[in-house]
Protein backbone atom coordinates (compact mmCIF):
# COMPACT_ATOMS: atom_id res chain seq x y z
CA UNK A 1 0.00 0.00 0.00
CA UNK A 2 2.74 2.92 1.13
CA UNK A 3 4.80 1.13 -2.02
CA UNK A 4 2.25 2.10 -4.21
CA UNK A 5 1.04 5.45 -2.64
CA UNK A 6 4.52 6.63 -2.99
CA UNK A 7 5.03 5.78 -7.11
CA UNK A 8 1.39 6.28 -7.70
CA UNK A 9 1.42 2.81 -9.37
CA UNK A 10 -1.46 -0.16 -8.77
CA UNK A 11 0.42 -3.23 -7.85
CA UNK A 12 -0.88 -6.97 -9.19
CA UNK A 13 -0.64 -10.16 -7.39
CA UNK A 14 1.69 -12.29 -9.63
CA UNK A 15 1.55 -9.76 -12.09
CA UNK A 16 4.02 -6.63 -10.88
CA UNK A 17 7.88 -6.76 -11.07
CA UNK A 18 9.74 -4.34 -8.17
CA UNK A 19 13.15 -3.57 -9.04
CA UNK A 20 16.15 -2.84 -6.23
CA UNK A 21 18.05 -0.66 -8.52
CA UNK A 22 21.70 0.40 -7.72
CA UNK A 23 21.13 -3.00 -4.96
CA UNK A 24 24.83 -2.86 -3.88
CA UNK A 25 24.14 0.25 -1.65
CA UNK A 26 22.30 -0.95 0.48
CA UNK A 27 22.95 -4.70 1.17
CA UNK A 28 20.13 -4.97 4.11
CA UNK A 29 17.72 -4.88 1.16
CA UNK A 30 19.49 -7.42 -0.87
CA UNK A 31 19.07 -9.99 2.42
CA UNK A 32 15.09 -8.70 3.06
CA UNK A 33 14.73 -10.42 -0.20
CA UNK A 34 14.66 -13.83 1.72
CA UNK A 35 11.22 -12.48 2.67
CA UNK A 36 10.39 -10.78 -0.02
CA UNK A 37 9.95 -13.79 -1.93
CA UNK A 38 8.81 -15.99 0.55
CA UNK A 39 5.29 -13.53 0.83
CA UNK A 40 4.75 -14.89 -2.72
CA UNK A 41 2.90 -11.67 -4.23
CA UNK A 42 5.31 -9.73 -6.40
CA UNK A 43 8.58 -10.47 -8.66
CA UNK A 44 12.04 -8.67 -8.15
CA UNK A 45 14.88 -8.06 -9.95
CA UNK A 46 18.17 -6.85 -8.22
CA UNK A 47 20.34 -4.72 -10.50
CA UNK A 48 23.63 -2.95 -9.76
CA UNK A 49 27.06 -2.95 -9.59
CA UNK A 50 28.87 -6.37 -9.94
CA UNK A 51 31.93 -5.04 -8.56
CA UNK A 52 30.36 -3.23 -5.26
CA UNK A 53 27.85 -6.67 -4.77
CA UNK A 54 30.59 -8.38 -4.59
CA UNK A 55 32.18 -6.82 -2.04
CA UNK A 56 29.36 -5.35 0.04
CA UNK A 57 28.00 -8.68 1.73
CA UNK A 58 29.52 -7.75 5.33
CA UNK A 59 26.64 -8.96 8.05
CA UNK A 60 24.49 -10.09 6.07
CA UNK A 61 22.86 -13.38 4.56
CA UNK A 62 22.72 -14.10 0.95
CA UNK A 63 19.75 -14.95 0.02
CA UNK A 64 19.37 -18.49 -1.46
CA UNK A 65 15.89 -17.75 -3.54
CA UNK A 66 18.47 -15.38 -5.88
CA UNK A 67 19.19 -16.34 -9.43
CA UNK A 68 21.82 -15.22 -11.08
CA UNK A 69 21.56 -13.22 -14.83
CA UNK A 70 24.88 -12.51 -16.38
CA UNK A 71 23.97 -9.06 -18.45
CA UNK A 72 26.79 -8.43 -21.04
CA UNK A 73 27.05 -5.16 -23.84
CA UNK A 74 25.13 -5.69 -26.35
CA UNK A 75 26.34 -7.51 -29.24
CA UNK A 76 26.49 -6.88 -33.05
CA UNK A 77 23.08 -8.62 -33.67
CA UNK A 78 21.26 -6.56 -30.58
CA UNK A 79 23.20 -3.76 -31.83
CA UNK A 80 20.97 -3.91 -35.19
CA UNK A 81 18.13 -4.25 -33.50
CA UNK A 82 18.51 -0.86 -31.87
CA UNK A 83 18.72 0.87 -35.74
CA UNK A 84 15.57 -1.44 -36.62
CA UNK A 85 17.82 -3.98 -39.23
CA UNK A 86 16.16 -7.20 -38.14
CA UNK A 87 15.68 -7.98 -41.82
CA UNK A 88 19.35 -7.57 -42.25
CA UNK A 89 20.37 -9.70 -39.10
CA UNK A 90 17.56 -12.57 -40.80
CA UNK A 91 19.67 -12.37 -44.20
CA UNK A 92 23.02 -12.57 -42.44
CA UNK A 93 22.31 -16.06 -40.27
CA UNK A 94 20.58 -17.32 -43.76
CA UNK A 95 24.08 -16.45 -45.35
CA UNK A 96 26.09 -18.41 -42.91
CA UNK A 97 23.75 -21.15 -42.39
CA UNK A 98 23.95 -21.99 -46.21
CA UNK A 99 28.02 -20.52 -46.47
CA UNK A 100 26.89 -17.88 -49.21
CA UNK A 101 28.03 -14.73 -49.56
CA UNK A 102 26.11 -11.88 -49.06
CA UNK A 103 24.93 -9.28 -51.85
CA UNK A 104 27.94 -6.81 -52.07
CA UNK A 105 25.46 -3.83 -51.21
CA UNK A 106 24.31 -5.93 -47.90
CA UNK A 107 27.79 -6.81 -46.68
CA UNK A 108 29.38 -3.10 -47.04
CA UNK A 109 26.38 -1.67 -44.95
CA UNK A 110 26.74 -4.84 -42.47
CA UNK A 111 30.68 -3.46 -42.34
CA UNK A 112 29.95 -0.34 -41.89
CA UNK A 113 27.32 -1.13 -38.96
CA UNK A 114 29.93 -3.67 -37.38
CA UNK A 115 32.22 -0.43 -37.57
CA UNK A 116 29.96 1.81 -35.85
CA UNK A 117 30.06 -1.04 -33.31
CA UNK A 118 33.10 -1.11 -32.76
CA UNK A 119 33.59 2.96 -31.96
CA UNK A 120 30.28 2.96 -30.16
CA UNK A 121 30.05 -0.72 -27.98
CA UNK A 122 27.02 -1.87 -26.70
CA UNK A 123 26.87 -0.15 -23.48
CA UNK A 124 23.15 1.22 -23.43
CA UNK A 125 24.17 4.23 -22.07
CA UNK A 126 26.70 4.92 -24.97
CA UNK A 127 24.27 3.76 -27.57
CA UNK A 128 21.76 5.90 -26.46
CA UNK A 129 24.19 8.65 -26.65
CA UNK A 130 25.15 8.15 -30.10
CA UNK A 131 21.32 7.87 -31.59
CA UNK A 132 19.57 10.91 -29.75
CA UNK A 133 22.91 12.91 -30.98
CA UNK A 134 22.57 12.36 -34.89
CA UNK A 135 24.70 9.27 -34.43
CA UNK A 136 27.74 11.53 -32.89
CA UNK A 137 30.58 9.63 -31.72
CA UNK A 138 31.88 12.17 -29.36
CA UNK A 139 28.81 11.94 -27.50
CA UNK A 140 28.91 8.72 -27.06
CA UNK A 141 32.65 8.88 -26.08
CA UNK A 142 31.70 11.19 -23.01
CA UNK A 143 29.23 8.53 -21.99
CA UNK A 144 31.83 5.58 -22.06
CA UNK A 145 33.97 8.13 -20.25
CA UNK A 146 32.14 8.69 -17.26
CA UNK A 147 31.40 4.52 -17.31
CA UNK A 148 35.17 4.13 -17.24
CA UNK A 149 35.18 6.54 -14.26
CA UNK A 150 32.55 4.46 -12.54
CA UNK A 151 35.21 1.53 -13.22
CA UNK A 152 37.81 3.01 -11.18
CA UNK A 153 35.67 4.05 -8.39
CA UNK A 154 34.68 0.83 -7.81
CA UNK A 155 38.40 -0.67 -8.31
CA UNK A 156 39.01 2.38 -5.74
CA UNK A 157 36.31 0.34 -3.03
CA UNK A 158 38.12 -3.20 -2.83
CA UNK A 159 40.31 -4.34 -0.77
CA UNK A 160 43.80 -2.77 -0.59
CA UNK A 161 45.61 -5.93 -0.79
CA UNK A 162 45.17 -6.19 -4.46
CA UNK A 163 43.45 -2.87 -5.07
CA UNK A 164 46.82 -1.21 -6.90
CA UNK A 165 47.60 -4.50 -9.05
CA UNK A 166 44.38 -3.95 -10.43
CA UNK A 167 44.70 -0.66 -11.30
CA UNK A 168 47.69 -1.36 -13.11
CA UNK A 169 46.97 -4.00 -15.07
CA UNK A 170 43.41 -1.97 -16.04
CA UNK A 171 45.34 0.77 -16.82
CA UNK A 172 47.82 -1.76 -19.62
CA UNK A 173 45.04 -3.52 -21.44
CA UNK A 174 45.24 -1.18 -24.65
CA UNK A 175 48.94 -1.68 -24.56
CA UNK A 176 49.02 -5.18 -23.68
CA UNK A 177 46.04 -5.47 -26.57
CA UNK A 178 48.43 -3.77 -28.82
CA UNK A 179 51.30 -5.81 -29.05
CA UNK A 180 51.47 -8.35 -31.71
CA UNK A 181 51.35 -11.34 -29.60
CA UNK A 182 48.49 -9.76 -27.40
CA UNK A 183 48.89 -12.44 -24.55
CA UNK A 184 50.49 -11.68 -21.31
CA UNK A 185 53.15 -14.26 -18.75
CA UNK A 186 51.73 -13.17 -15.65
CA UNK A 187 54.62 -13.60 -13.82
CA UNK A 188 56.15 -10.85 -16.19
CA UNK A 189 53.44 -7.59 -15.49
CA UNK A 190 55.55 -6.37 -12.68
CA UNK A 191 58.97 -7.07 -11.55
CA UNK A 192 59.14 -8.31 -7.51
CA UNK A 193 55.48 -9.78 -7.65
CA UNK A 194 54.36 -13.57 -7.79
CA UNK A 195 52.39 -14.70 -10.65
CA UNK A 196 49.43 -16.01 -8.08
CA UNK A 197 49.00 -12.33 -7.45
CA UNK A 198 48.14 -11.07 -10.70
CA UNK A 199 46.59 -14.78 -11.32
CA UNK A 200 43.88 -13.15 -8.96
CA UNK A 201 44.14 -9.44 -10.42
CA UNK A 202 42.92 -11.00 -13.77
CA UNK A 203 40.21 -13.22 -12.27
CA UNK A 204 39.10 -9.85 -10.24
CA UNK A 205 38.79 -8.59 -13.69
CA UNK A 206 36.88 -11.07 -15.24
CA UNK A 207 34.98 -11.94 -12.64
CA UNK A 208 33.78 -8.04 -12.23
CA UNK A 209 32.72 -8.66 -15.66
CA UNK A 210 35.27 -5.74 -17.17
CA UNK A 211 37.24 -7.56 -19.20
CA UNK A 212 37.38 -11.32 -20.94
CA UNK A 213 40.04 -13.50 -20.32
CA UNK A 214 41.54 -15.97 -22.19
CA UNK A 215 43.58 -18.68 -21.65
CA UNK A 216 46.27 -20.52 -23.43
CA UNK A 217 44.82 -24.05 -23.91
CA UNK A 218 48.59 -26.73 -24.55
CA UNK A 219 46.90 -29.42 -25.86
CA UNK A 220 43.59 -28.61 -27.47
CA UNK A 221 41.29 -32.20 -26.99
CA UNK A 222 38.45 -32.73 -25.28
CA UNK A 223 37.64 -30.22 -22.07
CA UNK A 224 40.01 -26.67 -23.16
CA UNK A 225 39.75 -26.62 -19.61
CA UNK A 226 41.70 -29.69 -18.80
CA UNK A 227 44.63 -28.35 -20.30
CA UNK A 228 44.65 -24.48 -19.98
CA UNK A 229 47.50 -22.65 -19.01
CA UNK A 230 47.11 -20.03 -16.47
CA UNK A 231 50.31 -18.42 -16.55
CA UNK A 232 49.78 -17.38 -20.34
CA UNK A 233 46.43 -15.10 -20.25
CA UNK A 234 45.05 -12.30 -23.06
CA UNK A 235 43.01 -9.43 -21.42
CA UNK A 236 39.78 -8.27 -23.31
CA UNK A 237 37.84 -4.99 -22.62
CA UNK A 238 34.02 -6.38 -21.99
CA UNK A 239 33.26 -3.53 -24.61
CA UNK A 240 35.23 -2.88 -27.36
CA UNK A 241 33.66 0.94 -27.20
CA UNK A 242 35.00 1.57 -24.10
CA UNK A 243 38.71 0.02 -25.30
CA UNK A 244 38.24 3.04 -27.93
CA UNK A 245 37.50 5.16 -24.96
CA UNK A 246 40.14 3.41 -22.52
CA UNK A 247 42.69 3.11 -25.65
CA UNK A 248 43.08 6.96 -26.84
CA UNK A 249 43.20 10.54 -25.69
CA UNK A 250 39.70 12.50 -25.83
CA UNK A 251 41.85 15.21 -27.79
CA UNK A 252 42.47 12.25 -30.10
CA UNK A 253 38.52 11.78 -30.32
CA UNK A 254 37.45 15.03 -30.53
CA UNK A 255 38.36 16.19 -34.11
CA UNK A 256 36.78 12.78 -35.08
CA UNK A 257 40.01 11.75 -37.41
CA UNK A 258 39.85 8.65 -35.52
CA UNK A 259 35.87 7.89 -36.46
CA UNK A 260 36.75 8.42 -40.00
CA UNK A 261 39.53 6.29 -40.82
CA UNK A 262 37.96 3.13 -39.11
CA UNK A 263 34.39 3.43 -40.98
CA UNK A 264 36.25 3.87 -44.08
CA UNK A 265 38.96 1.07 -43.20
CA UNK A 266 41.89 2.95 -43.35
CA UNK A 267 43.73 2.58 -40.30
CA UNK A 268 46.18 0.73 -40.00
CA UNK A 269 47.42 1.04 -36.13
CA UNK A 270 45.44 -0.49 -33.19
CA UNK A 271 43.15 -1.70 -35.89
CA UNK A 272 43.83 -5.46 -34.54
CA UNK A 273 43.59 -5.10 -30.98
CA UNK A 274 39.61 -3.29 -32.18
CA UNK A 275 38.57 -6.35 -34.39
CA UNK A 276 40.11 -8.93 -31.97
CA UNK A 277 38.42 -7.51 -28.70
CA UNK A 278 35.40 -6.87 -30.54
CA UNK A 279 35.15 -10.88 -31.25
CA UNK A 280 36.67 -11.73 -28.08
CA UNK A 281 33.57 -9.65 -26.99
CA UNK A 282 30.33 -11.39 -29.14
CA UNK A 283 31.79 -14.77 -28.74
CA UNK A 284 31.22 -13.95 -24.79
CA UNK A 285 28.44 -12.56 -25.48
CA UNK A 286 27.65 -16.06 -27.22
CA UNK A 287 28.50 -17.93 -24.08
CA UNK A 288 31.77 -19.11 -25.06
CA UNK A 289 34.47 -19.60 -22.94
CA UNK A 290 37.75 -17.82 -24.44
CA UNK A 291 41.17 -19.96 -25.17
CA UNK A 292 43.67 -19.64 -27.57
CA UNK A 293 46.99 -21.88 -28.99
CA UNK A 294 50.06 -21.10 -29.48
CA UNK A 295 53.28 -23.66 -30.17
CA UNK A 296 57.21 -23.02 -29.63
CA UNK A 297 59.51 -23.86 -32.24
CA UNK A 298 62.19 -24.40 -30.59
CA UNK A 299 64.35 -24.67 -33.81
CA UNK A 300 63.46 -21.16 -35.00
CA UNK A 301 63.30 -19.74 -31.53
CA UNK A 302 59.78 -18.10 -32.01
CA UNK A 303 55.97 -19.01 -32.26
CA UNK A 304 54.99 -20.83 -35.95
CA UNK A 305 51.94 -21.70 -34.67
CA UNK A 306 49.06 -18.71 -33.36
CA UNK A 307 45.24 -19.25 -33.16
CA UNK A 308 43.95 -16.40 -31.53
CA UNK A 309 40.31 -18.36 -30.19
CA UNK A 310 39.42 -21.80 -29.85
CA UNK A 311 35.71 -22.91 -29.53
CA UNK A 312 34.36 -26.88 -28.72
CA UNK A 313 31.33 -28.60 -29.44
CA UNK A 314 31.63 -29.63 -25.78
CA UNK A 315 30.80 -33.27 -27.10
CA UNK A 316 32.68 -35.82 -24.90
CA UNK A 317 31.99 -38.54 -27.71
CA UNK A 318 31.58 -36.71 -31.03
CA UNK A 319 34.17 -33.86 -30.03
CA UNK A 320 35.41 -31.43 -32.40
CA UNK A 321 37.01 -28.01 -32.19
CA UNK A 322 36.93 -24.79 -34.05
CA UNK A 323 40.29 -22.63 -34.60
CA UNK A 324 39.58 -18.97 -34.82
CA UNK A 325 42.21 -16.44 -36.74
CA UNK A 326 41.20 -13.19 -36.83
CA UNK A 327 42.57 -10.91 -39.50
CA UNK A 328 41.80 -7.14 -39.63
CA UNK A 329 43.38 -6.00 -42.56
CA UNK A 330 42.10 -7.72 -46.39
CA UNK A 331 45.72 -8.92 -47.19
CA UNK A 332 46.90 -11.70 -44.82
CA UNK A 333 48.11 -15.38 -44.81
CA UNK A 334 47.01 -17.93 -42.64
CA UNK A 335 50.22 -20.09 -42.21
CA UNK A 336 49.21 -20.46 -38.76
CA UNK A 337 45.76 -22.01 -39.09
CA UNK A 338 47.50 -24.39 -41.88
CA UNK A 339 50.19 -25.56 -39.31
CA UNK A 340 47.31 -26.36 -37.01
CA UNK A 341 45.21 -28.05 -39.31
CA UNK A 342 47.91 -30.15 -39.99
CA UNK A 343 48.93 -30.97 -36.51
CA UNK A 344 45.22 -31.73 -35.21
CA UNK A 345 43.33 -32.89 -38.37
CA UNK A 346 41.65 -35.24 -36.61
CA UNK A 347 40.10 -33.40 -33.39
CA UNK A 348 38.91 -30.34 -35.78
CA UNK A 349 35.64 -29.77 -37.01
CA UNK A 350 35.62 -26.65 -39.31
CA UNK A 351 37.57 -23.59 -39.02
CA UNK A 352 37.20 -20.03 -39.72
CA UNK A 353 39.10 -16.99 -40.67
CA UNK A 354 37.23 -13.77 -39.68
CA UNK A 355 38.07 -10.98 -42.16
CA UNK A 356 36.67 -7.29 -43.39
CA UNK A 357 35.60 -9.15 -46.62
CA UNK A 358 32.62 -11.43 -47.46
CA UNK A 359 31.77 -14.51 -46.75
CA UNK A 360 34.09 -17.36 -49.29
CA UNK A 361 34.82 -21.04 -48.51
CA UNK A 362 38.68 -22.13 -49.60
CA UNK A 363 39.26 -25.22 -51.84
CA UNK A 364 40.95 -26.78 -48.81
CA UNK A 365 37.31 -25.99 -46.66
CA UNK A 366 38.65 -23.42 -44.38
CA UNK A 367 35.67 -20.74 -44.00
CA UNK A 368 36.32 -16.97 -44.35
CA UNK A 369 33.65 -15.34 -42.30
CA UNK A 370 33.23 -11.36 -42.53
CA UNK A 371 33.64 -10.08 -38.84
CA UNK A 372 30.12 -9.22 -38.46
CA UNK A 373 29.03 -12.68 -39.04
CA UNK A 374 30.30 -14.04 -35.45
CA UNK A 375 27.81 -13.83 -33.83
CA UNK A 376 26.32 -17.00 -35.71
CA UNK A 377 29.16 -19.06 -34.67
Amino acid sequence: MIISGEYKTRLYRRESVIIFDEVQKFPRAREAIKYLVADGRYDYIETGSLISIRENVEDIVIPSEERNLKMYPLDFEEFCWTFGEEQLIEYIKDCFQNKKPLVQSQHKKAMLLFRQFMLVGGMPQSIVAFLENDRDFYAADKRKRGILNLYREDIMKIKKAYRSKVLAVFDQIPGLLSKHEKRVKINNVEEGFRAIQYEDTFFWLADSMICNECFSCDDPNVGFSLTENRSYVKCYMGDTGLLVSHAFDENELSDGELYREILLDKLSVNEGMLYENAIAQMLTSNGHKLYFYTHYNDEKHRNDIEIDFLLSNNSKLKYKMYPIEVKSSQRYTITSLIRFREKFGARIGDSYVIHPKNLSVRDDGIICLPAYMTFCL
